[in-house]
């Protein structure tokens, strides 16, 4: 009963995480199963077959919310589903052992530029328009692949990607992707059938991710609504910086004191840039709410 539990806990945390900052979910599921005793093929099948529902609820929240970018949601999701539902295919017989080190580095590059562009400028200003066909397609296919087959890696893509952009807000961003990952965790699953038949479902391990999953959902999407631009851009970078350092040393078999050690520092100094872009904002906001009082006419 316990471990149910555990693993209810976490469908619901890493829904929170991944709802709010457009990222987690499936990393840390997997992670969570592989080590309870699962193979990485049935952790990646039962994370994605929970997130068919986690991902619905998400998307249909952030989408009330009006968090989504409908036009960027069609140019991203097809070619997410189509590169996911190869990456399940293809799973049991194609490692990307020797590709995902290279990947975690472009992402901590990424990571790194988002975190000082939000850190640097007090103001953000997005540029015009939107991300193109060019660009979306291709990011669709690598992250809906890299999600199949590493058992998340959906948003870890394809969020910083969008976010370097610079042509959309943090909360437009995360709830498109957001919105997206359902037709990609759909693919998948499809895949996961077709490969393995029933045997890819455990209900014992669906169910409670699926339930923690959907009730984090809906406030995950008013997080991510109601946190300021550039709160949100700076846990955003961060998140990034983080995660991607935690599987590069994991890569290269770091020792876990070592790992734990710097994972630590990095989450006070990440959590303490969190707190100070916190500050800056209401104390901004305050002045500028004296600012206008002391604009406003006086009664005699």
């Amino acid at each position: 009963m316990v471990p149910l539990l555990l693993v209810a806990l976490a469908g619901f945390g890493a829904q929170m995480v991944d709802g709010s900052l457009g990222m987690g979910y499936g990393l840390t599921s997997a992670t969570l199963l592989v080590a309870i005793g699962l193979t990485p093929v049935m952790a990646s099948a039962s994370v994605h077959f929970a997130q068919v529902g986690t991902a619905f609820v998400s998307g249909f929240s952030h989408g009330k919310l009006g968090n989504v970018d409908k036009t960027v949601l069609r140019r991203i999701a097809i070619p997410g589903g189509i590169g996911a539902f190869i990456g399940a295919m293809l799973l049991s017989t194609v490692s990307t052992a020797l590709a995902r080190p290279v990947m975690n580095t472009i992402l901590l590059v990424l990571g790194v530029y988002v975190l000082f562009r939000y850190l640097r400028h007090r103001v953000v200003t997005l540029r015009k328009g939107r991300p193109g066909k060019r660009f979306l397609s291709p990011l669709g296919l690598i992250g809906g692949f890299i999600d199949a087959t590493g058992g998340g890696g959906w948003g870890p893509v394809t969020t910083p990607a969008l976010m370097t952009t610079g042509r959309m807000a943090p909360h437009r961003v995360i709830g498109t992707v957001s919105a997206a990952e359902f037709i990609v965790a759909v693919s998948a699953s499809i895949g996961f059938l077709v490969g393995l038949g029933l045997a890819a479902v455990d209900l014992t391990v669906l169910l409670p991710l699926l339930i923690g999953g959907v009730i984090a959902a809906p406030f995950a999407a008013w997080v991510a609504r109601r946190l300021p631009m550039r709160v949100m851009g700076v846990a955003v970078g961060g998140m990034i910086i983080v995660t991607n350092t935690f599987s590069l040393m994991r890569t290269f078999e770091v020792a876990g004191s070592v790992m734990g050690a710097v994972l630590g520092l990095m989450a006070v100094v990440w959590m303490s840039l969190v707190v100070m872009v916190t500050v800056q904002h209401f104390a901004a906001k305050r002045a500028s709410g004296e600012l206008d009082a002391a604009k406003q006419p006086t009664s005699v």
